[in-house]
């Protein structure tokens, strides 16, 4: 009987963490796009850490030519930052924004979830359709809860793509003042009345060059 119940309780025994990592590994690899925490979970046997395996995962990559990184809620392997020019070719495909989508852009970055009516309200002019629907199909804004508000409004807000996209790990971590300064890319604070706030780029082309779309083959 002692033997039967040790025999059916190993059964059930979570894999060594060695092993943990060796799966999620192997999940992160073969995924296309960012894993979410929960669908690592959905994938392990009954009783592992992803935590700790993403943890050690990411520790373990830290000096190798590919790092495990967090992209808002999710996990992916990227090529470390160090190495990208590995995998560029000469041949760079730029689309520019109008001043109209990248202050729009920038506005639903840095006061997101913000609905149509105060984007207008901070920009000072209207804000058409086609500017939206350019933002919506790069996949960089997306429709938020309706504010509780006269009308119900929908309010827009930026998606994991645009995150990934501009490497960063959540909103949080978009450049401030201090770091636009020291960047170069702001020489001096936004103008009273500037549609810009204080985190925002000062003029059009030096908005261009942080949000252009940039695809590197």
């Amino acid at each position: 009987m002692i033997e039967e119940e040790e025999l059916t309780g190993s059964l059930f025994e979570a894999p060594k963490i060695d092993q943990q990592e060796r799966m999620v590994e192997a999940i992160l690899f073969a995924s296309a796009e960012p894993v979410t925490l929960k669908e690592i979970i959905s994938r392990l046997p009954h009783g592992c850490e992803p935590e700790q395996a993403l943890k050690n995962l990411q520790e373990k990559y830290k000096s190798s030519g590919i790092n495990l990184v967090k992209v808002g809620e999710c996990w992916a392997l990227r090529t470390a930052a160090d190495l990208s020019f590995l995998m560029q070719k000469e041949t760079i495909e730029v689309r520019k924004l109008s001043r109209a989508a990248v202050e729009t852009l920038a506005i639903i970055a840095y006061h997101q979830s913000v609905t149509r009516a105060e984007i207008e309200e901070i920009r000072g002019v209207s804000v058409s359709r086609g500017t939206i629907d350019l933002l919506m199909e790069l996949d960089w804004i997306k429709i938020g809860r309706r504010r509780m508000s006269p009308g119900r409004p929908v309010t827009f807000a930026t998606t994991q793509n645009f995150l990934d996209h501009f490497g960063l790990e959540s909103a949080r971590d978009l450049p401030g003042l201090k770091e636009l300064k020291s960047a170069g890319l702001l020489e001096s604070p936004p103008p009273p009345g500037s549609v810009l706030t204080e985190k925002m780029l000062e003029d059009e082309d030096q908005q261009n060059d942080l949000f252009n779309e940039e695809k590197t083959i």
